[in-house]
């Protein structure tokens, strides 16, 4: 089990005197929104109950040191040393990225570390790795509020989403947005994150999915995937040319009437890497807009269309992935879509809670037939964000 506590006690196992304090983010599901971000789209995450957990603790030099428990194998303890003077793109690489790269980043994002002291870093997590539920940006944005507020920087919830962004872009290598930053350092309990990535405008909308008798089923296929390697990078290259063929900053600068004229304009694979952009941003103010109308279980043609638009116009989604959504669908979810960044990861099902145990059986039995791994399948309600543990 991890929690604040372990994570207190790993680390004075680890150092030999206890932490200052403990620090937590959490991971978390896109209900909707997939690859606009870095397209100054919209999405709509909400934070998981799954969470990293960072103990600090000061040191008398200028040090910034890690160590983790991180899976596969959380009894190996990996350490890092790194002086502050040293942290930049080009000095850091595997896991230890994340968390230096964080402590680089806040001083190019004002943050003064001239006179910071040195400070040991433990990590644990029991956000799964590779599963799409961003367990990146949950140790990203635990480290960022720890060191902000232990080296009494001053920064802001959204610029820390920004240092984190710019770790991971600039240090780790992955081309993402900044959804998954926003979501672990703004989400509230009941409740996802509206967010419109180019004025980063963020507004928290209640779901009521407790009080409608609903749940989001999250289906772990344990086919990992990796963003600073693959079709990520593909993707948004594809995006960045179709709006330079089109003339416009962003995709988000088209909306579905500029289509008949993209589809003119560009290659097959173009326009239906655009139309997937220009249409998902619909679908996540469509969402929105149902929501405060209507409730949770009116959004489960919008969850349907945006997977299908994954599937067969970005083409991020894998068999497992399909076979996942199709079985929920055909099993009585209100919705079900691929989460995260595809070419692995999980799906999510919006389900009445009185159907969890049929669809976890009909989905862990199509995946036998079919020779796949056992899915891992839980449920989620959405939770806090980022805070201060201990």
């Amino acid at each position: 089990m991890n929690d604040a506590a372990t994570a207190r006690q790993r680390f004075a196992e680890y150092y030999g005197h206890a932490p200052v304090g403990v620090w937590s983010a959490p991971g978390r599901v896109n209900l909707i929104g997939e690859h606009t971000d870095y397209n100054d789209g919209f999405v709509f995450p909400f934070a998981i109950a799954e969470r990293t957990w960072v103990a600090l603790g000061d040191r008398d030099d200028r040090v910034v040191r890690v160590a983790t428990s991180f899976t596969p194998d959380p009894v190996e303890v990996h350490l890092e040393e790194l002086a502050v003077e040293r942290l930049a793109p080009d000095s850091v690489s595997g896991w230890s990225a994340y968390p230096l790269g964080v402590a680089w980043a806040l001083g190019r994002f004002g943050g003064e570390l001239a006179h910071a002291r040195g400070v040991d870093l433990f990590i644990t997590s029991d956000v799964p790795v590779g599963a799409g539920l961003s367990s990146s940006a949950a140790l990203e944005s635990a480290v960022a509020l720890a060191l902000d507020e232990h080296w009494g920087l001053g920064l802001d919830r959204p610029t820390l989403a920004k240092v984190g962004r710019l770790a991971e872009n600039e240090v780790v290598g992955a081309p993402t947005g900044i959804l998954d930053q926003s979501a672990s350092l703004l989400s509230e309990p009941d409740a996802a994150v509206f967010l419109d990535c180019r004025s980063l405008d963020a507004e928290v909308i209640p779901l009521h999915l407790a009080d409608e008798r609903f749940t989001i089923l999250v289906i772990d296929t344990k086919v990992e995937h990796a963003h600073a390697t693959g079709g990520y990078a593909a993707r948004r290259a594809s995006c960045e040319a179709g709006a330079r063929a089109l003339g416009v900053p962003s995709l988000r600068d088209l909306d579905v009437d500029d289509l008949a004229h993209a589809e003119q304009v560009l290659d097959d694979e173009t326009f239906r890497r655009v139309r997937h952009i220009v249409t998902e941003n619909r679908r996540v103010l469509d969402t929105v807009r149902t929501l405060r109308e209507r409730g949770p279980g009116a959004i489960g043609s919008l969850l349907d269309a945006s997977h299908a638009s994954m599937r067969d116009d970005f083409e991020i989604t894998v068999p497992e992935i399909d076979l996942a959504v199709s079985v929920a669908q055909s099993h009585g979810a209100v919705g079900a879509r691929m989460t995260g960044g595809g070419f692995g990861g999980s799906a999510i099902a919006l389900v009445a809670v009185d159907l969890v145990p049929a669809i976890s059986t009909a989905v862990r039995e199509a995946f036998a037939e079919h020779g796949y791994g056992e899915p891992v399948i839980f449920t989620e309600q959405p939770g806090a964000g980022a805070r201060r543990d201990a």
